[in-house]
């Protein structure tokens, strides 16, 4: 009958409530397109917010490219299971991590899932874990705007804020004006606009080398009334390190990158907090 909520749907919804009902903040990180460094800005982020002693999860739910274990050196991690709810690994010394990827057989598994079932696993994978008490929750999203991404964004309830992550090069800041509208469109404010890739520091004579160009990010965030957050440069340490498992806040805290990051996550709570 048409107007009829099915008592399914009624307890999928108290049990999408009941597993974000302790989050304060929940900042959803999103791309217009893939290989803009969305992943590399979501854990610096919730590295970051850790390392300010907030109460922090990060959560990946990008299922076909789920990077964000690897980005923190735990992807042969397995999950437990406590009262029916799956209970994310902890990054010492209490970021809470919770990717798909935990639920692959391998990490080399490609998931050949269709629409459909992916949209059911990621309703199951948010409602089915247990996250506790937490100041923060970050979500790296998949990249694009498609049915995957606006999915996940109206099982959210509440979020505080969309953080759009872009390069300097002109196809990405175009794909990024489509993810600003996209937000709009679906009723996410945007906290603001992260332009990566900004430069390359070179590290035997320190010299900045705008290979991608640069400022593109801050002209797109000025056409749309946005903020922007800032620029993170391209330092081959910190990509390394990346690469070993440990974000650049936490290994190379004197970097650029890091310092980057560092201003970017202060206006990032100035915004949220202010609501």
């Amino acid at each position: 009958m048409a107007g009829v909520i099915s008592a399914d749907k009624i307890e999928e919804d108290t049990r999408l409530k009941e597993s974000l009902g302790k989050i304060k903040h929940v900042i959803i990180v999103l791309s217009g397109k893939g290989g803009v460094g969305k992943s590399t800005v979501s854990s610096n982020l919730a590295s970051a917010l850790s390392n300010m002693g907030y109460e922090t999860g990060i959560m990946d739910v990008d299922i076909t490219g789920p990077n964000i274990p690897k980005m923190f050196g735990i992807e042969d991690e397995k999950l437990d299971v406590q009262n029916n709810k799956l209970v994310p690994v902890i990054v010492p010394p209490s970021l809470k991590v919770m990717s798909m990827a935990f639920l692959l057989p391998t990490k080399d598994t490609p998931v050949l899932w269709r629409g459909p079932v992916k949209m059911t696993a990621i309703r199951q994978f948010i409602e089915d874990v247990e996250w506790g008490d937490l100041d923060y929750l970050v979500i790296d999203m998949p990249p694009g705007t498609g049915d995957e991404a606006l999915s996940i964004m109206q099982l959210i309830p509440k979020p505080d804020g969309a953080v759009i992550v872009t390069t300097p090069q002109d196809v990405s800041l175009m794909d990024s004006r489509k993810t600003i509208t996209f937000s709009a469109e679906a009723k996410i404010p945007v906290i603001g606009l992260v332009e990566n890739m900004s430069g390359f520091i070179c590290p035997h004579c320190g010299e900045e080398t705008d290979i991608f160009k640069s400022g593109g990010g801050e002209t797109v965030a000025k056409e749309f009334g946005v903020q922007f957050l800032g620029k993170v440069p391209i330092e081959p340490s910190v990509v390394l390190s990346g690469d070993d498992g440990m974000p650049a806040v936490l290994s190379e805290p004197d970097s650029a990158s890091a310092q980057a990051f560092g201003s970017i996550i202060k206006k990032i709570i100035a915004t949220v907090e202010a609501k």
